[in-house]
């Protein structure tokens, strides 16, 4: 009792290190974020995919109003784990930044430009008095000269590149599965279909395809296209 008591003692601002060097609350918001919605990202050899678990809760809601996947830009899109009101603020901001540079340049912006000024944010909301961190995590995706890319943002501000990952309550059992089966020569067809396979391993009887949106973005293309409907996702089951 002790011990917890001392370190509870660390908690109470953002500003503050513990004496074993942690930001407990950042490690809060990681928590957070495990105990968010299942999502996950492929990169695949003709473009990248993002898979999310809507996880509805009433059987009154209605699933399609329930966003998880959003677009940033053309080229561009991003999901996120965690406390979606925070990742709204992330992706408003992103999408923002997307069209400054559209406008100020007349050439879409870099995935990683757009990664990195999230983290930024989320940096500053690590050492800042009176804030609190981003309790969410995002997987950001794009095509970037026709190479496709993946990314994961951090509460803490640090960033990760993958040719797969998950994040949330499940992201676990999805990554031990996507170790096994996934590999970069796969095709998004494929990819949807590892993705849905290891989603509903690990959804069990939950599983349906109303709680499930997915969204890709051809290598070719470089053009956002969101699956919205139970007979499209169907076809790659």
């Amino acid at each position: 009792m002790e011990i917890d008591h001392q370190a509870m003692g660390y908690d109470r601002a953002i500003t503050m290190f513990s004496p074993d060097g942690r930001l407990l609350q950042v490690e809060y918001a990681k928590k957070t974020v495990k105990q968010g919605t299942t999502v996950m990202g492929l990169v695949c050899s003709d473009g990248v995919v993002l898979i999310a678990d809507k996880r509805i809760m009433d059987k009154l809601m209605m699933p399609e109003a329930v966003e998880k996947i959003f677009q940033v830009d053309d080229h561009i899109a991003a999901t996120v784990s965690g406390l979606v009101s925070d990742g709204r603020v992330l992706i408003e901001r992103a999408q923002i930044k997307a069209q400054q540079h559209r406008v100020s340049y007349d050439t879409p912006v870099d995935t990683f430009s757009i990664v990195k000024d999230i983290c930024d944010l989320k940096q500053i909301c690590t050492q800042s008095g009176g804030l609190r961190p981003f309790g969410v995590s995002l997987l950001v995706v794009g095509v970037d000269d026709y190479t496709p890319i993946l990314f994961l943002t951090e509460p803490s501000g640090i960033y990760f590149q993958y040719s797969a990952t998950a994040i949330g309550e499940g992201s676990d059992a999805i990554v031990e599965i996507l170790n096994k089966e996934y590999k970069r020569t796969i095709n998004l067809k494929q990819g949807i279909n590892l993705g849905l396979r290891a989603l509903k391993t690990v959804l069990g009887s939950n599983f349906k395809l109303e709680r499930v949106e997915i969204a890709y973005i051809e290598t070719k293309a470089k053009k956002f296209k969101k699956l919205v409907s139970k007979e499209e996702i169907r076809k790659f089951m």
